[in-house]
């Protein structure tokens, strides 16, 4: 149907890299539904490095049997051949973590080629945290500008850094994030989020550790980047620390644990409401109980206590985790609220179905068959 082009970090790692969730989705909705998707991740990414030196080549053999038709087609941008990898394409995505003279290329393509439509994705907190940064990016080629917040959508369109842009939130991908047969509980708690730096370091203390301690429940954290402080006071206050955890075996884990918390990092809390990362989608796709520290949802995603609970600070998120321990039929309401709110209006589908609209509105057809040329690697 579509043949689309999308240039991202990484679609094979997920270490420190939560966007890699969300294009997962993406690109099996994609696929399954007829298009012809290719993604580019530039050889030897971070993310994909630090995930080599640190779980080896079986990371990446997990992910390829858990999606065995997607992959991430490497490139050295020096060496990129963008006439034949964008022969053929209808629409080509390029994600901000992209490095600023590869965006500026592609644009100068688009530019001097009209068979295609170009969009910038951005999935970040840089448009307030890093402004020069952002606002050095050339997207004077690109059609417009998908954000995952109305706040960084306006951003762009009141900075002149784009002429169009849509909101484009996260979602869960409900192939993979679901609910699952519970056996039997492995504890209370857990904690899924990588060390936050200076950005959420004192609110997992405030929002996570401190309550776990003072209600001497068992507690469990994966991620990774934790320093050696850190690790001490965790284990200090008895929550067990597991590492790396597979982005696709959040579910299981989830499955074991009576609720788990979202700590928004500080930028998303304060100068960004509206944007919850994807981990809320996730945790409520698989029907765990799901307690957020504040952040402001202007863009009405979710319901306060009826889809997940609020904690406006470190007692408060004491007080709720006792409340979901000890009214079970209640919390049971809560779940099925928030897992019908996510197959509702929140998963991949429904975005793919938004990104169609979109191009859509770009003049794009995004249903008739047609007869193209393939293009190559980069």
């Amino acid at each position: 149907m579509m043949r689309i082009v999308m240039f991202y970090h990484s679609i094979i790692s997920d270490w420190n890299h939560g966007n890699a969730h969300f294009l997962r989705g993406i690109v099996t909705e994609l696929l399954g539904r007829g298009h012809q998707v290719e993604v580019y991740e530039p050889k030897d990414g971070w993310s994909l490095t630090n995930l080599l030196r640190e779980q080896g080549e079986i990371a990446i053999r997990q992910f390829r049997r858990m999606y065995p038709l997607l992959d991430g087609k490497q490139y050295v941008a020096e060496r990129l051949n963008l006439d034949r990898i964008f022969e053929g394409a209808d629409l080509v995505i390029v994600h901000e973590w992209n490095d600023h003279e590869v965006v500026r290329k592609i644009g100068e393509h688009r530019k001097r080629n009209g068979h295609y439509h170009l969009l910038f994705h951005d999935t970040h907190h840089r448009s307030v945290t890093d402004y020069d940064s952002m606002s050095a990016y050339d997207l004077s080629g690109y059609d417009g500008v998908l954000a995952y917040g109305t706040k960084i959508r306006d951003i762009y369109l009141k900075s002149g850094w784009t002429k169009r842009g849509w909101v484009w939130h996260e979602a869960a991908d409900i192939q993979v994030f679901q609910p699952h047969t519970r056996m039997d509980y492995a504890g209370d708690v857990v904690w899924i989020g990588n060390w936050g730096d200076e950005e959420r370091s004192e609110e997992i203390c405030e929002f996570f550790v401190e309550p776990v301690k003072r209600l001497k429940l068992k507690g469990m954290v994966y991620g990774v980047r934790y320093p050696e402080k850190a690790l001490k006071y965790l284990a200090k206050a008895g929550i067990e620390y597991g590492g790396w955890l597979p982005n696709f075996d959040v579910p299981k884990v989830f499955n074991r644990y009576r609720m788990t918390m979202h700590i928004p990092r500080r930028p998303y809390a304060t100068a960004l409401p509206g944007i919850p990362t994807i981990r809320p989608f996730e945790a409520l796709a698989c029907g765990i109980p799901l307690i957020s520290a504040p952040w402001v949802d202007c863009d009405e995603l979710f319901t306060a206590g009826e889809d997940l609970l609020y904690a406006q600070d470190g007692f408060h998120m004491e007080r709720q985790m006792k409340a979901v321990l000890d009214q079970p039929l209640k919390t049971e309401q809560m779940v099925n609220h928030g897992l019908k709110t996510i197959r509702e209006r929140h998963t991949c589908s429904h975005r793919v179905d938004e990104l169609l609209r979109i191009c859509t509105e770009l003049g794009m057809d995004t249903s008739l068959p047609r007869n193209r040329k393939i293009g190559g690697k980069g």
